[in-house]
């Protein structure tokens, strides 16, 4: 059985989270429906404020006390997330998914050492006793490259470096091994060069454990190298899903296609190819707007973009859009995508689609770091 055809790890359908607002609820993610499957890794793409975070903090129900969580199916393993008990949710939280947020230092406790805080996790959750959880942890720094384990077991967070306190966030994540692994915009705070060797190692531990990958990020770059399938999202909504290859050369929805006009090119043959941005800013939660959410930045938009209902159509096996004007149009002829929707181009001659594929295809490096090609 391959990676597409095993049933679903974790399952959203019609994923919605409210916040209460003066006027009545608002919506921070509206509907969203994604899978993510044994040993795959998903990315999600997208602006600030399209809804990345929440919906991957959904996988374990990790959300603001003023949240309102719905949706028509929430599960990991066939199981209903939503009919957890607290204990039952504490247990998924400690046994199912681990979670790696953007800055390492805000999850750390700045008053314990970074070893014990690793064995710590495994006193609570897998029941070991002290001596087996330092021992065990002492593992898991060897198994995440923290050089001399024994001495920065020792070491509080402010004594590392960025890159090793993401190394032990990353520890204490996987500690308990996880079925699945969400990293939230994991390497934001980071150098170029730390950057990619944090990407080589969770890319390693999800081949060495068969972990799955939850990988948000901003960078289409990062989400070529890592991933099979990728979602990308705007205004709450999954606009455009399929696999990495085909969202990249093919890019459908006037958003996706948006995004890949604005990564910086290298020069071509002496001559400077100019990125195109996103005129305009992403809907504010709270904004009352109907149909596409990104009409008002969409030079395709039609009247009918205002009323539409935001579901997924698929286009070829596993490629889904939200938006029908470019749906009927690549049902009618090859696809073809431009700078934000409006000028004709081929779709792997967008500029930059080229440099983060390429991206996918890196070759690690002697110390094991697949070096990001960016611009």
């Amino acid at each position: 059985m391959t990676v597409g055809d095993a049933p679903p790890l974790f399952c959203a359908r019609q994923l919605r989270i409210a916040f209460a607002g003066a006027s009545g609820p608002v919506e921070a993610v509206s509907g969203v429906s994604l899978e993510v499957r044994s040993g795959e890794v998903l990315g999600l793409v997208g602006e600030s404020g399209s809804g990345k975070s929440l919906t991957c903090r959904s996988t374990i129900r990790l959300l603001p006390h003023r949240a309102r969580l719905t949706a028509d199916d929430l599960s990991f393993e066939g199981r209903d997330l939503l009919a957890l008990s607290d204990r039952e949710l504490r247990d998924h939280r400690a046994r199912n998914v681990g979670m790696v947020f953007q800055d390492p230092f805000s999850c750390l406790d700045p008053t314990m050492r970074v070893g014990e805080q690793i064995a710590e996790t495994l006193r609570v959750n897998a029941g070991m006793d002290k001596s087996a959880a330092r021992q065990r942890a002492l593992e898991m720094m060897e198994l995440v490259d923290i050089g001399q384990p024994d001495r920065r077991y020792l070491a509080y967070p402010h004594e590392l470096s960025g890159g090793m306190r993401q190394r032990v966030a990353i520890a204490i994540a996987v500690s308990c091994r996880p079925k699945l692994l969400v990293a939230d915009e994991p390497t934001t705070a980071l150098d170029v060069t730390t950057q990619a060797q944090i990407l080589a190692l969770l890319q390693r531990l999800r081949q060495e454990t068969g972990m799955a990958l939850l990988l948000v990020s901003h960078d289409f770059g990062v989400i070529a190298q890592m991933c099979d399938r990728v979602a990308v999202m705007y205004g709450g909504y999954v606009v455009e899903s399929g696999p990495v290859t085909s969202v990249y050369r093919a890019p459908l929805h006037p958003y996706t296609r948006a995004l890949l006009s604005a990564i910086p090119a290298i020069e071509s043959a002496g001559k400077r190819v100019r990125r195109t941005g996103i005129p305009g800013q992403p809907p504010g939660i709270g904004e009352i707007l109907t149909g596409c959410p990104f009409v008002p930045r969409c030079t395709l938009a039609q009247t009918a973009c205002t009323t539409i209902d935001m579901k997924l159509q698929e286009v070829s096996p596993g490629h889904a859009n939200a938006c029908p004007v470019t749906t009927e149009a690549a049902n009618a002829s090859p696809v073809t995508a431009g700078d934000n929707g409006a000028r004709s181009v081929p779709p792997a001659g967008l500029p930059g689609v080229n440099a983060a594929m390429d991206v996918h295809h890196a070759v690690p490096s002697a110390d094991g770091a697949e070096h990001l090609m960016q611009p």
